[in-house]
């Protein structure tokens, strides 16, 4: 039987994302155009790659295989038609999600090297990019590359990028919205909203040392994608967060900073070493410079926190 890569692009897209419409949105096609080429995929394969009902989407065992193989496909062909065609492939950058610092570096990349060709996609978490990154089919990611629940991956290499302020996002009439920094050990009085993507384990992770290591109480868990989610479940649910303080915000929602300690979040690039090219080793450069330009890998001269596994790797690079 013959493949259609194409459909193998679709169903890897719908890896991705477990999510008609985001999958759908990403590949600029209509959701039920991707509802169709799977099922006519899943016929001529004559077992089901994917159970879905109204609210979740996952994979089979044979879902699995085919979309591990099906990685490696896409990346073949896409190197052969490079070679065949001397053409340059942009590079695919994982952002992991709207408004993080990894999205400054994208307009730096854009501003410093203008010839340098790139896609940026968003994982949701950089446990969801890793699979890509081993695969091929992404050349950079940007994450936390502790407590993915499973090996980085001997091939993939870190470089730490940034050491970023987690602040509490909270509604404007919220008692702790009066103060102008909030004290971690006030946060006990108000259990938390924890909002993630099932692809983000490592932020799941630092959410669950934080609380461990400063007696916090979760009143709530949401799932969900992106910023934008989180910061409506926020608004809807009327409990805090933890999130960026220097963002702009929707009315109705205001972000303090947190301290004694103030928490951090470690942000490392990661690549795989064995397929590194130029055009990655130049996009390291410049991230590594414009993060040193931009002290982001310095904490701060107060007390800070972060987990032991992020600790031991900021004391291991000095």
């Amino acid at each position: 039987m013959d493949l259609d890569l194409r459909q193998v692009r679709y169903a890897v897209a719908l890896a991705d994302e477990l999510h008609f419409g985001r999958a759908a949105s990403r590949l600029a096609i209509a959701q039920q155009t991707l509802s169709a080429q799977i099922r006519t995929l899943e016929k001529r394969l004559g077992v089901p790659l994917f159970t879905r009902d109204r609210r979740h989407v996952a994979l089979t065992p044979s879902g699995e295989t085919f979309v591990r193989h099906g990685r490696r496909l896409l990346s073949d062909a896409e190197r052969l038609v490079d070679e065949v065609s001397q053409t340059r492939a942009p590079l695919r950058i994982d952002v992991v999600t709207e408004g993080l610092p990894s999205t400054l570096l994208i307009h730096h990349l854009r501003t410093q090297a203008p010839d340098l060709p790139f896609e940026v996609v968003q994982s949701h978490g950089l446990a969801a990019a890793v699979p890509r990154l081993l695969s091929g089919g992404l050349d950079l990611a940007f994450g936390r590359p502790h407590g993915l629940g499973r090996p980085l991956g001997a091939t993939l290499a870190t470089m730490p990028v940034g050491l970023e302020p987690i602040g509490v996002v909270v509604p404007a009439d919220h008692p702790l919205a009066a103060l102008d920094e909030v004290p971690l050990a006030a946060l006990a009085e108000h259990p938390l909203l924890v909002h993630t993507a099932d692809e983000s384990a490592e932020w799941r992770d630092w959410v669950g040392q934080a609380v461990e290591a400063f007696g916090l109480t979760v009143a709530t868990r949401v799932r969900g994608h992106g910023r934008t989610s989180a910061l409506a479940a926020v608004q809807a649910l009327r409990r805090p967060a933890f999130g960026l303080a220097a963002v702009h915000l929707p009315e109705g929602l205001t972000a303090r900073p947190l301290t004694d300690p103030v928490p951090l979040y470690s942000w490392h690039a990661v690549w795989n070493s064995s397929t590194t090219n130029r055009a990655v080793n130049q996009a390291l450069e410049l991230t590594h410079a414009y993060a040193r330009t931009h002290r982001w890998h310095r904490p701060p001269a107060t007390d800070w926190w972060l987990p032991q596994p992020d600790r031991d790797a900021l004391r291991s690079t000095g």
